[in-house]
């Protein structure tokens, strides 16, 4: 077995912390921060998840009013141990070239397209963590035979927990953080089959 580089060692007996993302320069793109533990992306993404970022981008973009942001691959500093990546993020903060990462209290929707390899941590622990940062609306985009399938999440402040909002096949149309209007079936290409 080969040695870990010295850049995978944590630079303290307590694990990682949030400003550490920053002086990774040698870790893969898109390395996130769990509980303290490093993530990292490996495994290449389909183009199924690839077109579908790249549109869902492209169309809450056009539909933002002016003042919102589309961010795309940004991390979130949820806490001092945890700088989640999620696939898509909406802001109100304007735009800051030097931006590495935003505060929870700056994003107003977080969107994760789930990928075989992220699954668990899309459904499960970044549903939880999301909520209990208090971002107000979270959606997990599946495939579903090829078509986006959106589970919309709310937060209910009173529990601090997400209420479902509802699932979304076809089209999506949601009032909040904007009105949203969105065609998903145009969003990724007919498979070739």
């Amino acid at each position: 077995m080969t040695a870990l580089p010295d850049w995978m060692r944590p630079p303290r007996a307590e694990g990682w912390f949030a400003e550490d993302l920053d002086r990774l320069p040698e870790a893969p793109r898109h390395t996130e921060l769990i509980d303290g533990a490093l993530v990292f992306m490996l495994s290449p993404q389909r183009a199924w998840h690839g077109r579908l970022v790249t549109a869902l981008t492209t169309t809450l973009m056009a539909q933002a009013p002016a003042g919102f942001e589309v961010e795309r691959e940004m991390t979130i500093r949820l806490d001092d141990r945890s700088r989640p990546e999620p696939d898509l993020l909406l802001t109100d903060l304007p735009y800051d070239p030097n931006r590495t990462w935003y505060a929870p209290e700056d994003v107003k929707l977080v969107i994760e397209v789930v990928s075989p390899e992220s699954a668990h941590r899309d459904r499960t622990v970044k549903l939880r963590k999301y909520a209990e940062a208090g971002i107000p609306h979270y959606w997990c985009v599946e495939d579903e035979d090829g078509a986006p399938v959106v589970h919309v999440y709310e937060l209910d402040e009173p529990t601090g927990r997400y209420a479902p909002g509802g699932i979304f096949r076809g089209t999506l149309e949601r009032p909040v953080p904007f009105e949203i209007s969105l065609d998903l079936d145009k969003l990724t290409p007919p498979s070739g089959k």
